[in-house]
């Protein structure tokens, strides 16, 4: 528990603290946000935002760090393979978004990688995260992740290894892909409103975290639990080490909010969008509940539903569109609606939707008793 709040109370601190120094450090190397212009999209006017310093996301991804660093080991709880998978996520993403913000940046226009090179750089990410988390088992034969589609639990029947070793390999790896490609491009989709996908993202991952903090409350202790886990407890290889890094996160998002809250002294960019992506796709793959996180994160499928809704509208009517504009929450500023009044809802819609994830988990546990 030492840990969990030290990490916790660090990576606050340092976003707090330390955010107005990157701020000017960010404008002294031009790296100001660039607005689309008409030849990109037809977007609301943000024009006032131009020059906003962006890439933020840098700034919690090493407040992140340091917190988790520095909680486990002054915590005595030192890292474990798990939380390591999780930084790796975070990074690995983080810098997929920096390289397309950097472009967008240097070549003053809001297009930066095409998305087939955007997905390239994810999926290498996803796929060595996926073998990592298969191997390193524990003394019980717990690995960080499970050959399994989980959704409150692993599903014994949905084994990708039943299969057979290659293919299930393969199809076990292109799942993580999937997962892990799907978050990040959702949160970086949801992210165009000031403080939007901050705020969402610690309403999503603290939910995470009382997920895999229950998890070690009710971790399997023995081998003989392990294989009747079902009924007795969870599997998950290093819950508390989860919880920790998420704790970690969660507490360096809330000092960053501080400054990108309407109106945003500096944005995430696609470094921060895609770095909580990551976070959320490692937390449900080794917290055993990729299912479930469909629920915790749902605010983060709104955006690019509304994009997938907008596109086959479009084509199924030849040429009508669904909502003036998609994502949905610039289909809202359309219509008139305030910036921080979308912002402030789509947090309830978070909030919601993360507490409904976290009580389904608690009465599937009840019902397993």
């Amino acid at each position: 528990m030492r840990s969990l709040l030290t990490a916790a109370t660090i990576s606050l601190a340092f976003t707090l603290f330390l955010t107005p120094l990157f701020i000017r450090l960010f404008e002294k190397l031009g790296w100001g946000q660039v607005i689309r212009t008409p030849e990109d999209a037809h977007n609301p006017s943000h024009h006032a935002k131009r020059g906003t310093p962006t890439m933020g996301g840098v700034v919690f991804i090493l407040g992140s760090i340091v917190g988790y660093v520095v909680g486990t080991l002054t915590g005595g709880a030192p890292p474990t393979i798990s939380g390591l998978l999780v930084i790796w996520m975070m990074v690995g993403f983080g810098v997929v978004g920096f390289i397309d913000d950097f472009m967008k940046v240097r070549q003053q226009r809001s297009l930066g990688l095409s998305g087939w090179r955007k997905i390239v750089g994810q999926v290498l990410v996803a796929v060595p995260f996926g073998i990592l988390a298969l191997n390193f088992p524990n003394t019980y034969g717990q690995t960080p992740a499970s050959p399994y589609v989980s959704f409150f639990r692993d599903i014994p029947v949905l084994s990708f290894m039943a299969l057979g070793v290659i293919v299930g390999w393969i199809v076990y790896l292109v799942w993580v892909s999937f997962i892990s490609v799907a978050w990040s491009n959702a949160t970086n989709l949801t992210d165009g409103l000031d403080g939007l996908a901050t705020g969402a993202g610690i309403f999503t991952i603290s939910a995470l975290s009382l997920v895999t903090f229950w998890q070690f409350q009710q971790r399997c202790m023995s081998n003989a639990l392990v294989d009747s886990y079902v009924n007795a407890c969870y599997p998950t290889r290093d819950p508390m080490d989860l919880t920790i890094v998420a704790a970690s996160f969660v507490g360096a998002l809330v000092g960053f909010l501080w400054w990108n809250a309407p109106k945003a002294k500096i944005f995430m960019g696609d470094v921060g969008s895609m770095a909580i992506g990551g976070v959320i796709a490692a937390m449900g793959i080794l917290s055993r509940t990729e299912l479930l996180t469909v629920i915790i994160a749902g605010v983060f499928i709104i955006g690019p539903g509304s994009v997938i809704l907008q596109r086959y509208y479009f084509k199924a009517t030849g040429g009508k569109r669904l909502f003036l504009m998609s994502p949905f929450h610039h289909h809202l500023e359309m219509r008139g609606w305030p910036e921080i009044t979308i912002v402030v809802r789509m947090w309830i819609i978070a909030g919601m939707l993360a507490v409904t994830g976290v009580g389904l988990f608690y009465v599937a546990w009840l019902a397993a008793l």
